[in-house]
């Protein structure tokens, strides 16, 4: 049986929104986009670079896949870029169809996710809206803390739902990025 862990970028005070690019997701007037970018290349090659990390396919929402697949096919030069081109894709959406752009992306419903991960490892990266609505079914979490207050955003998780977490890991990155591995406390 595999596990579901999530990847995400947060600011001290819970942003998940825009970490990478400006552009990325403006909606609700947001205006930080890229705020992660100074900190990253440390902190996500520690994460991404992690040696005893299991092989994992992707899982994620759709409007996540869609900026993703719009992006990353077309970073040639990015050591990321050929290991996402390559690695299996599962998209959770009940609006695309099949065939999806990006290879080896396939879409698959929120009620198909028990079987994924009963055969495999899935990692989440972004997907904010995937996240909360399987947020019971997440077996770890690596977040990768910045040191950084927007104090506005879209945050990854609902200040209304309680859930405790236990923190099974933690490294503090040069850029002072903390990523602390923690895991649904049972």
């Amino acid at each position: 049986m595999g596990k579901i862990v999530v990847v995400c970028n947060l600011t001290l005070d819970g942003v998940m929104q825009a970490p990478g690019r400006p552009d990325e997701d403006t909606r609700g007037g947001f205006e930080y986009g890229g705020w992660a970018v100074p900190y990253s290349h440390d902190a996500m090659g520690r994460v991404m670079g992690d040696p005893g990390a299991e092989p994992a396919a992707l899982l994620l929402g759709r409007r996540t896949y869609e900026d993703f697949a719009d992006f990353w096919p077309k970073q040639e030069d990015n050591p990321y870029t050929e290991a996402l081109n390559r690695q299996q894709k599962y998209v959770v959406s009940n609006t695309l169809a099949e065939p999806l752009p990006w290879a080896n992306s396939t879409v698959v419903k929120a009620a198909d996710i028990p079987a994924l991960e009963e055969a495999q490892n899935l990692i989440i990266l972004g997907s904010g809206a995937l996240i909360s609505s399987i947020q019971g079914q997440i077996d770890e979490y690596k977040l990768l803390i910045h040191p950084l207050v927007l104090g506005t955003g879209k945050r990854l998780f609902d200040p209304a739902a309680r859930q405790d977490l236990e923190l099974t890991d933690s490294v503090t990155t040069t850029t002072g990025v903390i990523i602390a591995t923690c895991r649904p406390a049972r």
